[in-house]
């Protein structure tokens, strides 16, 4: 049986790849597997890589129902070495809060990242900088053609702390 190849995602999650990376969320455990914690610290997605980065798995929802690869995954082969971003790019995105904004623009992940952009711009960072290495991440995906691993891990739960 052929392998399927990873759809490619949106360029927000190469953003928020990036910003996991910022954040220090990405954790390397061996050669093979990692894992990342969400932006609001209430998941932890296992990824894995094989030899080469070509196949990859990830329990994040994007991954696992969407069919393409999501920014776990995507921060995980930066994390392996896939592209060196600019330290600067990854310092731009660090701290962004990627759930609450996708909640507030119902996943229209043009006005997220409008957002972001604006939010970038008035921090002091250059959001067309910011572009250019989320474009070069991408083109480095393309050429790298990952392909799926086993889908053996439902997404990740949330652990939401108990009420009062």
């Amino acid at each position: 049986m052929a392998e399927q190849l990873w759809k490619m995602p949106p360029v927000i999650k190469v953003y928020e790849a990036l910003g996991a990376l910022g954040d220090r969320r990405v954790r390397l455990e061996d050669d093979t597997h990692a894992r990342v914690v969400s932006s609001e610290g209430d998941k932890t997605y296992e990824v894995e890589t094989s030899d080469g980065l070509r196949k990859v798995s990830s329990n994040d929802n994007a991954s696992y129902w969407q069919g393409y690869v999501g920014y776990p995954a995507i921060a995980v082969l930066l994390a392996r070495g896939l592209y060196e971003p600019k330290s600067s790019t990854v310092e731009a995105l660090a701290g962004i809060p990627w759930k609450e904004l996708n909640r507030k623009f119902r996943n229209d992940y043009t006005r997220t990242l409008a957002e972001v952009d604006k939010h970038l711009h008035e921090r002091g960072h250059d959001p067309a900088a910011v572009r250019a290495q989320a474009d070069a991440v991408m083109e480095a995906l393309r050429k790298l053609k990952p392909y799926r691993g086993e889908r053996r891990r439902p997404p990740a739960e949330s652990r939401k702390p108990a009420r009062r």
